[in-house]
Parts: structure tokens; sequence; C-alpha cells
């Protein structure tokens, strides 16, 4: 399916990837395929619960994309082990990344982890966590981050991304461009990092430019604001670090895509017309909307709008759409 032959709402929908309510197939779901034409779906916990009804669920998404002449739907889940993990048991349970002890801890959580994802036709991890922890300071990833070493992230980093995506399962590198420095939780406010670009390249940035030159599938942009980059826009909504530092300069051709638009860091700084329009100018590739509600369709519409009214936002759109589409025929055999 080739982007530019697409109609604008097929290309709106295709930058969206969204979350619903319920463990069956149903109304809500057509709706997002059908008439939102959406490219990627999220589950939750709230979604699953045993490996055959996971795979139900997702065949049946798949299914109806195909009978709606819609590709095939990215499927994520945020499968970190440890305190983010929503497939639980009998899905495997791992520890988390803090307790990796080796490549091999590594290795087994991914090969485990991809070949369960296959059997219940999850094809997309939003992990790992690439993020660098300091010793020094009580971060928010402390307890899931690999470590305060980025040598020592990226060599289980990348492992977890090899051999997920070496199974098939798209890997997403998070959250760029690194939020180990930062005590606050961003689902609940917009917190800020004080570093420059010199002290995020001697660390923070180390995992990531390894993820990308091992090809990582997707890089996920934090919802922090880095005002010696960006005085005004948080990594997620910014033209700076999308764009010019993630693309440009860090030569990043993978999707990227926002952490969720729902979260505190967002919706209590910006409506979601305002945030998809930064997502449109800074040509970030999926925008993600991850709970029921209005916001869902609000995003939709906007994106519509805005491929609409701008040709430089169209042919960034298509751009965009082109990456998702790459992957979409690499991973899932579009």
């Amino acid at each position: 399916m080739n982007p530019e032959n697409l109609s604008v709402e097929q290309l709106a929908g295709q930058r969206l990837m969204v979350g619903f309510e319920g463990k069956q197939f149903n109304q809500d779901l057509k709706f997002l395929i059908r008439d939102l034409k959406v490219g990627g779906i999220i589950l939750f916990s709230q979604n699953t619960e045993t490996p055959a009804q996971v795979k139900k669920l997702c065949e049946a998404v798949q299914e109806y994309a195909r009978i709606t002449a819609q590709p095939a739907l990215i499927i994520a889940i945020d499968q970190e082990g440890g305190q983010v993990a929503r497939l639980k048991e009998p899905f495997s349970q791992f520890p988390g990344n803090p307790a990796m002890k080796d490549v091999k801890d590594a290795i087994l959580f991914a090969e485990t982890t991809a070949a369960e994802f296959t059997r219940a036709g999850i094809n997309m991890n939003l992990a790992p966590v690439m993020d660098v922890a300091p010793r020094e300071i009580n971060s928010i990833m402390a307890a899931r981050a690999f470590g305060h070493d980025p040598k020592w992230v990226s060599k289980l980093g990348l492992t977890v991304i090899s051999h997920l995506q070496l199974h098939h399962i798209m890997a997403v590198a998070k959250h760029f461009p690194g939020i180990g420095r930062t005590v606050a939780d961003s689902h609940v406010d917009l917190p800020s990092c004080e570093h420059g670009l010199t002290e995020l390249k001697s660390c923070d940035l180390i995992p990531f430019a390894d993820s990308i030159a091992q090809e990582v599938a997707g890089i996920m942009l934090s919802h922090v604001i880095y005002p010696k980059i960006d005085p005004q826009w948080p990594a997620s909504l910014s033209k700076q670090i999308a764009q010019n530092l993630l693309r440009e300069r860090m030569r990043f051709s993978g999707i990227s895509m926002t952490d969720d638009l729902d979260m505190g860091a967002i919706n209590k700084h910006y409506d979601i017309k305002t945030a998809i329009r930064q997502i449109l100018q800074a040509g970030i590739d999926l925008a993600l909307v991850c709970h029921k509600g209005p916001n869902i369709a609000i995003a939709y519409q906007e994106i519509v709008d805005g491929l609409s009214r701008s040709q430089e936002i169209k042919a960034m759109g298509i751009a965009s759409v082109k990456r998702i589409m790459a992957l979409k025929e690499k991973y899932l055999g579009i």
C-alpha cells in the first residue's frame, strides 16, 4: 500500500495508536478500525487475561482490518518486566531491568517475551527502557532502568532489542532523549530536565545512539521539557528534539512516537488539538492516545485537518506513513 495513494483520512488514521476498553473484540474497536482507520492499538492489563483470550482478540482485530480494507495493525503493549508488565500470569513474569545480572538474563527475557507475543498476536513491545538512572539522585526511572552506567544500559538494552526483533517483535527504545535525570512523574505532571545537549550526549543519549545503530523499530519521546534544547515544548511535542536532534543529527529512520497524550504532563498543560498540531509540525510519526474517550476522535480530526490545510504537513505525513508502512511490511508482512 503506497502512502502517496492513500486518502487524507487513511494517512491520518495510520498516525494514531489508541487504547480501548474490554477483553473482547467490540463495537469500539470496529469504530476505531473502520471509521478512524487507526494504525495501531495498545493493550493494557484491562484488555488481557489469558494467552488464548489475547490471541482471539488480536486475531479478530487483524481480521476486521482485513475485511475493511485497512492495513494490518500494530498491536503494542508495555512489557518491561517488574513494575511495568501488562501481561500477568499465566504469561511469564520477570523481575524487571534492574534485576538483570548479565546478557543471559536479557536474552531469556527477550526470547521468552517474543515467543509469548507471537503466540498471542502482539507484534510490538514498548520496551526496552534505555534511560540511564544516575546513582546520585532519586531518579524516577531507578526501578525501571538497567542501571546508572550508559554502557551497561546499552549492552543489556541492545540485547533485548536484537532478540525481540530477531524473533519478529518490534522493539521501542524509550524515553528519548532520556528521563533518568528527572525525579517527577510525567504521569502526574510535566517534569523539567535542566541539563543541556552536551551533558545529555555524554551519558543519556549514548544508549539511544546505540539503539539507532541497532536499527530499533521505534523510539518513544518523553513527556519532559528540556529548556536548554527547547524552552517551549516537551520532547514529545518538540520539533527541535524529534526532528532536529533525533532525525537529522542522530539519523534515526524508524518510527518516532509520543508517550501517552492522556498523561498529566500533557493534558494538564495542553489541549489535545494543540498537542496534535505540534506533533504534526514536529514530524512525529505516531501519536498515542491510550484511553477511551473523546480525545481519540478529536486527535484523528485534527490530523485530517492538518494534512488538508498544509502541503508541507501533508508531505511530512506521507513520510511518516512511509516509515510506518515499511515497518509493517517488514514485521507484519503486509
